[in-house]
């Protein structure tokens, strides 16, 4: 089949290039590594997160899904029933596969409420300009469109000490000069220094957002990055809180 098969169907909710996005930091994402690897390092993500005994004909929606990945990802694990979100139309057109991409805002999604058995997000929420005003907003459309027994997956970085030192080393010129995979993670870091500082000097604020939407099932920091999920908060009124936290902020 060629490649041409397979091109990306992308519906627009917004105009090409209104929002997104920064020409440098893709360059740099792109360099980062490459399309399988990172198709490799979602699939492994996915399967600590139980995918494999998830039903394949789910309706999944990643949101902040890039170049597509976690849905070629997905599309290897067996899901059929995919479609994908983001802003950026220069990535999503990078895709091939048989998922449907939106480009959208995923502060104001385009699906009907209560549609979706899981929703997914890897890497995207700390790119939002306001916290916690924009991951409020954001959280609330994930818990709108998923349906009441659906369940939030969510990977995204973390201030642990591995991230401080991979941080330090990546930073440093030599190590840039020698080792390209820590130039282009150095060029991504400064090129959204603003947004990646705000989202890692606010995690009490952060989780305390996902609380709001949802009751955690998982909530675990490890190698500089959260794993979360969640389902959502049926009775936003009521006084439920999450039992499974972080422990070390």
């Amino acid at each position: 089949m060629s490649s041409s098969d397979h091109s990306a169907k992308i519906v627009h909710h917004v105009p090409t290039g209104q929002m997104c996005c920064d020409p440098e930091w893709e360059a740099a994402y792109k360099r980062f590594e490459t399309p399988e690897e990172e198709i490799t390092k979602f699939t492994r993500r996915l399967k600590r997160f139980g995918f494999d005994s998830l039903p394949k004909d789910a309706l999944v929606n990643e949101i902040f899904c890039g170049r597509g990945g976690g849905l070629v990802a997905l599309e290897r694990m067996g899901f059929t029933n995919l479609q994908g979100t983001d802003l950026s139309d220069t990535l999503l057109e990078e895709y091939q596969g048989d998922a449907t991409l939106h480009l959208a805002d995923c502060l104001s999604m385009p699906f009907d409420s209560n549609s979706f058995d899981i929703v997914i997000v890897q890497g995207g929420l700390h790119h939002l300009p306001r916290i916690p005003e924009d991951l409020d907003t954001c959280i609330s459309e994930v818990k709108r469109i998923l349906k009441p027994t659906g369940a939030f997956y969510v990977v995204e970085p973390w201030r642990t000490p591995f991230l401080t030192f991979a941080h330090a080393v990546t930073d440093q010129p030599l190590v840039r000069k020698l080792y390209a995979k820590g130039d282009a993670l150095a060029i991504m870091t400064a090129r959204e220094r603003v947004t990646y500082e705000q989202w890692l000097n606010h995690p009490k604020e952060v989780l305390a957002v996902f609380d709001k939407h949802f009751v955690a099932k998982q909530s675990q920091a490890s190698w500089g990055k959260l794993a979360y999920v969640g389902t959502p908060l049926l009775d936003a009124s009521a006084d439920v809180v999450s039992s499974a936290r972080v422990g070390s902020m």
